[in-house]
């Protein structure tokens, strides 16, 4: 296996990381600070500014998009060249958009890359690779347990040249966000009388469709992350062209296996980023902070706690590096055991750093003063996002057991 990347790629991600650093993790607390200024779901005009100005600044540098990884639009990086531009851009929580890397975003763009018409390329997926509007998708419902995607059951019947939606989505991130102009929807086409997996089908939906109702924001441990948002959101007989259904019915699996693999990895390269900055202000807090005359880092069980936090974060790395490359390989069946331990491993991994560095900084690490307490949230979610660890585990421990049964596990 190799991790290594090649020269001129290498030089592209020391410029992003020179970015990132010099340009964009200035501006963070002036563009939180504007988060609750009038309405909390739109951008104020400095907000704006700063976000915009600086996907220019990274548009004309072409720093633009890396995250495609399999198409003739990127840069050309393999999966694990772009586990070191990912992890970089999980060290500011900006970082992502700046470089059209975001979630959800990505994912959607290659659904509508590698699944859709013409017509969707050119009417969203120009748009979206060039950063002018945003996305959400949209599976999990409130109503069933959506971790198994059998259960999916929002009503989608076709009605002449239209299907009509009915039913519930919440968890639709990014779906607060002003600049949300298109969903992608996981509904249910087929009865039982369908194998359960070609039941589901996948439909894409302007976000301005009559029918549509956005019930509220969810919050998580009582922030609703305006104005990105994770929303509820109320389909009331929604007709959607039939035309935008992708590929056919009873395809909707096939595509989400598609779309989720890659993002999961994505998330797991940029919460190893998060952790990275965590123990950055860690050890800089130990050195700096002082306490029963001596400074943090000699006081208790420190030099141990930093070690291991060192010594975690590079095994994750390497366990994520090992999944990426597995993805390059073009076999997903193989790559994903390898994806789902990273899935647990990345967010619990990065889930104890950032403790340890809140735990570093006493009572302030809870409080707005840093980023860690933002960080910690953002980090435990994804221990729920596409798919729980449980999920995962199981995942991991039936590849483990066909290795010494045919049976099924």
């Amino acid at each position: 296996m190799n991790f290594d990347m090649r020269p001129e790629n290498r030089d592209l991600l020391d410029r992003v990381v020179a970015m990132i650093r010099d340009e964009v993790v200035p501006l963070e607390d002036a563009y939180h600070g504007e988060i609750g200024k009038g309405d909390r779901w739109s951008y104020t005009d400095r907000q704006a500014e700063i976000l915009e100005g600086l996907k220019a600044k990274a548009k004309a540098a072409g720093l633009w998009n890396f995250w495609l990884t399999d198409s003739a639009k990127g840069i050309g990086l393999s999966t694990v060249e772009y586990a070191y531009f990912a992890e970089e851009m999980g060290k500011t929580p900006l970082g992502a958009e700046v470089f059209n890397c975001s979630a959800p975003d990505t994912g959607n763009m290659e659904v509508f890359e590698r699944y859709g018409t013409q017509a969707m390329k050119d009417h969203w997926l120009a748009r979206l690779l060039d950063g002018q509007i945003r996305s959400a998708y949209l599976m999990t419902e409130p109503d069933v347990a959506s971790s198994d995607a059998t259960n999916i059951r929002m009503s989608c019947v076709r009605d002449g040249d239209d299907y009509v939606l009915n039913g519930e989505k919440w968890w639709a991130s990014g779906a607060g966000d002003p600049r949300c102009k298109v969903y992608i929807v996981m509904v249910k086409t087929g009865g039982v009388d369908l194998p359960k997996h070609n039941r589901q089908s996948m439909i894409v939906v302007d976000a301005e469709t009559p029918g549509i109702e956005v019930l509220r924001p969810m919050q998580v441990y009582g922030h609703d992350d305006a104005p990105h948002g994770h929303m509820h959101i109320r389909f009331s007989d929604v007709r959607v062209p039939a035309k935008d259904l992708l590929l056919g019915e009873g395809r909707g699996f096939e595509i989400a296996q598609g779309r989720l693999g890659p993002g999961r990895i994505h998330h797991c390269m940029r919460a190893i980023g998060q952790a990275e900055a965590a123990l950055e202000q860690m050890c800089r807090r130990s050195l700096q902070r002082e306490a029963f005359g001596k400074p943090l880092a000699s006081l208790g069980a420190n030099y141990d706690i930093i070690a291991e936090c060192r010594m975690e974060i590079e095994m994750a790395r390497l366990l994520c590096l090992k999944a990426a490359w597995y993805m390059d390989q073009g076999d997903k069946r193989a790559a994903a055991p390898w994806i789902s331990q990273i899935k647990v491993v990345a967010p619990r991994v990065a889930l104890k750093v950032i403790d340890e560095a809140v735990q570093m900084h006493g009572a302030q690490g809870i409080s707005q003063d840093t980023p860690l307490a933002n960080a910690w949230t953002h980090v435990r979610t994804l221990r729920l996002a596409d798919g729980p660890d449980a999920v995962h585990r199981r995942q991991v421990a039936r590849a483990e057991l066909r290795r010494y049964t045919q049976e099924p596990v």
